[in-house]
């Protein structure tokens, strides 16, 4: 694996292309803008995000599906997870048969409830050439070369060993792990109790109530994982606690600063105006609180977070209704204890 292509010159995917081209990686950055692209080339940086950031020259970008694909044998996709199928339709033409595909998108499509890998699989016929990326990683400080540790799951160990070769640095650290559904469930799941700690946040709630709300979020992440194959354990890991402590507190998380202002009184169309950027829990709630539904799970965050951004719940009624739960033993429904099959 030598030339890498990364499609997609958002936040993630331009501060991934900057952390491969500075170990001297050729890659090509696909962005949907000329202006970005044409950015890129004249000046180094991306004018639309992290513009403060300068890319090595071992960086191409160009708008241009077949320039950014010539000679790649890693594809990685950097697109919002709605936007993964299509893009990669769009690729799929191009590319050489034996390249392998990565995600970076952490969501479920919406409607099928697939994973991304699932995704990528269909579209380009193999699964066992896909593979996941997840973990702590906001781009604002893997750009800058702040120490960063992430975990690649492949469903070919050779490709999980051979990619975790070509993106590890000396700061970014990257871990293999071979529960690919456990890696994606966790790296989708953490953005909606990411909102759930923005909007405590929001209304002006302390350490306790966010403490309580990442733990028993990471519950629900790891029942519903769980209930869909994952190892639990994968969710004590970077894709699942690691992921999930970066995006309740960090002042880099869109999901946090979503709920925040939702919890403020804005809406989800506010925060898109301000930012021009995808939360992508708000994305993904819908899909997992079904998902759930359909497993039996218990997720109570999940759903009071649908409720509160779809059907005009409001935070403060949210949490009155978490607090009023009955109490049940904590452990219950994890798999973390011996005989728990319930």
């Amino acid at each position: 694996m030598s030339k890498v292509a990364v499609i997609g010159a958002g936040s993630w995917g331009t501060a991934f292309a900057g952390l491969l081209g500075g170990k001297g990686i050729q890659v090509n950055l696909r962005a949907r803008s000329q202006e970005v692209a044409r950015g890129i080339e004249d000046t180094r940086r991306n004018p639309r995000y992290l513009s403060d950031v300068e890319l090595p020259e071992t960086v191409h970008a160009t708008v241009d599906f077949e320039e950014a694909l010539d000679g790649a044998d890693v594809l990685v996709f950097a697109t919002p997870s709605q936007a993964v199928r299509e893009t990669a339709t769009s690729v799929a033409a191009i590319c050489a048969d034996e390249a392998v595909a990565v995600s970076l998108s952490k969501g479920l499509e919406a409607g099928t409830r697939l994973r991304m890998t699932e995704v990528l699989g269909e579209v380009f016929g193999d699964i066992g050439r896909t593979a996941a990326l997840s973990g702590p990683n906001h781009a604002e400080e893997v750009s800058r070369g702040i120490p960063s540790a992430t975990v690649v799951a492949a469903y070919d160990a050779d490709v999980g060993l051979a990619l975790r070769e070509l993106f590890n640095t000396p700061v970014f650290r990257v871990y293999t792990n071979d529960d690919v559904i456990g890696v994606e469930m966790g790296g989708a799941s953490k953005n909606v109790i990411g909102i759930a700690c923005g909007a405590s946040d929001g209304l002006g709630y302390g350490d306790n109530a966010k403490a309580g709300l990442m733990t028993r979020g990471l519950a629900e992440m790891t029942r519903l994982g769980r209930a869909v194959g994952a190892n639990p354990l994968t969710y004590m890991g970077l894709a699942g606690m690691g992921d999930l402590i970066a995006t309740c507190t960090s002042r880099h998380s869109r999901n946090r600063a979503l709920g925040e202002l939702v919890a403020k009184g804005g809406t989800m169309d506010d925060f898109y105006e301000e930012t021009h950027m995808v939360a992508e829990g708000a994305m993904n709630v819908v899909a997992l609180d079904d998902l759930g539904r359909a497993h039996g799970c218990d997720m109570p965050i999940t759903r009071l977070v649908r409720d509160t951004l779809y059907e005009g719940y409001s935070a403060t009624d949210a949490v009155a209704e978490l607090m009023g739960r009955t109490a049940t033993d904590e452990l219950h429904d994890l798999g973390l204890v011996e005989g728990d099959d319930s």
